[in-house]
């Protein structure tokens, strides 16, 4: 494993972290101008949420092959393709003429780019910082940037909406999507590409069928029942396909897109139930809460974004402590708290929505779920990555980064669902209760990873073969 050298790895990260923060930026910022889009493109509150959980299905599903696409191709050259397809994503979405040509740009071409270029992101920090602290100070830094973008697209959004309008917020995308492209020039591959390397095809598409089929049986609850069961139950029977074509080919000698031993690893399976639940949270909690305020409390995109300025806050302050924490606390004892206060936050939001029609009565909880949320991010990816050594970390990057985005279209479809239902009161509160006995998932998982913070033997091995 290269040697990490700490000038040049600094300015690595400036890149990388720009480029986890714009596309979780994207994941988010949408939810202020539900209204605006609606009333623009001539669609729906339904039609808005569509758009935001097909972003986020598409890079859930393509983030496994993209990562072993980066291992093929090489991390930067994957990286700054990403790139480009999502700049070309934003600016197709900023003229957009109606709902087809937003999910076109929007959920296809800038999803395509970030199943594209977030796996070189995670290897890249991996392969570069090899111990455990300053693993934990990169991975601070990146997803402190990635928790930042999805916490403060609601409130940039909302001030670029409201400043101009709510296609200036996609041109904005593409802005810094060109300043990433020039600061990427300081991004050197630690390890050639592998051409020769062979790709699973079939693998790549039952795994996305399956993941899409699953999620869009989610959106399809409120409008047919039998349709939801029907979609789900083939969703499934295609991720059963998957896994039965991943043993077939392990027992062939050959390569599948997500080989089983990625599974075998106790607190590895453990850190991705975490990653999941707590971006389901996240962006279940920011999609209701927006989409709440302006549809049923009648506010604005800005007064909206303002609001969420609380989250921004939480997550900036937990996130960039990461370091700090990390040499104090334990993984294990970081995520559970991350999950407790985030689960408070929840509470606190159902508490105050009934005593007040303020839209300040959301701060309090937004505030506790930000900085929940932040606490635990870095952990939990670290758990996760230092589980396996140098050879694996395309395979486990993908993954890791397919299950996050998953949990964010998962809670996106499932609260969004919820709440497009009824648009009341009563059916925030329902997805709100969702969100939080959610989380009591997330956090038995938490509980039941190991004591202390070493890595695991393959990962250590790997250390010591540095």
């Amino acid at each position: 494993m290269p040697r990490q050298a700490p000038g040049p790895t600094r300015r690595v990260l400036l890149p990388l972290a720009l480029a986890q923060f714009i596309c979780s930026f994207a994941g988010s910022n949408m939810n202020v101008m539900i209204t605006d889009i609606s009333h623009d493109l001539d669609t729906t509150v339904k039609g808005v949420q569509v758009a935001i959980t097909l972003f986020l299905l598409v890079m859930a599903a393509l983030m496994i092959p993209g990562g072993k696409l980066a291992d093929r191709w090489g991390r930067k050259r994957c990286f700054v393709a990403g790139l480009l397809v999502y700049g070309t994503g934003a600016v197709l979405s900023a003229v957009s003429p109606g709902l087809g040509v937003l999910i076109l740009g929007n959920s296809i071409l800038e999803g395509i780019g970030t199943a594209l270029l977030i796996p070189p992101v995670y290897i890249l920090t991996t392969l570069l910082f090899t111990d455990l602290t300053s693993r934990a100070r990169a991975f601070g830094a990146v997803m402190a940037m990635g928790g930042i973008g999805a916490a403060a697209g609601p409130l940039l959004g909302g001030l670029i909406t409201a400043a101009i309008s709510w296609r200036a917020a996609f041109a904005f995308q593409a802005l810094v999507i060109v300043v990433i492209i020039v600061l990427s020039r300081e991004v050197e591959d630690p390890l050639p590409p592998d051409p020769p390397k062979p790709f699973d095809t079939s693998g790549a598409v039952l795994s996305a069928a399956g993941l899409v089929l699953v999620v869009m049986g989610i959106l399809a609850a409120d409008d047919n029942l039998w349709l939801m069961l029907g979609l789900l139950l083939l969703g499934f029977l295609v991720l059963a396909w998957f896994f039965r074509n991943v043993r077939a080919k392990e027992r062939a000698g050959e390569d599948p897109l997500l080989p089983s031993s990625l599974f075998r690893s106790r607190i590895s399976n453990l850190g991705l139930v975490t990653q999941n639940t707590q971006w389901l949270m996240l962006m279940g909690v920011s999609f209701t809460a927006a989409a709440y305020l302006q549809t049923v409390r009648g506010y604005d995109a800005i007064q909206t974004g303002v609001v969420f300025t609380a989250a921004t806050l939480g997550i900036l302050a937990s996130s960039l402590r990461a370091e700090w924490l990390a040499k104090r606390y334990s993984q294990r004892a970081l995520v559970i708290a991350g999950f407790v206060v985030t689960i408070c936050g929840i509470g606190v939001l159902l508490a105050l929505v009934s005593v007040s029609s303020s839209a300040w009565r959301f701060a309090p909880g937004l505030l506790l779920i930000g900085l929940g949320v932040g606490v635990m991010l870095t952990p939990s990816v670290n758990v996760v990555q230092s589980a396996f050594p140098e050879e694996q970390q395309g395979a486990i990057s993908g993954l890791s980064r397919s299950v996050s985005n998953l949990g964010s279209s998962l809670g996106t479809a499932i609260a969004g669902t919820i709440l497009v239902a009824g648009l009341s009161t009563h059916a925030y509160a329902a997805a709100m209760i969702t969100l939080g006995l959610t989380g009591l998932i997330g956090l038995a998982a938490a509980v039941a990873l190991p004591h202390g913070q070493a890595p695991t033997a393959p990962a250590a091995a790997a250390h010591r073969a540095d």
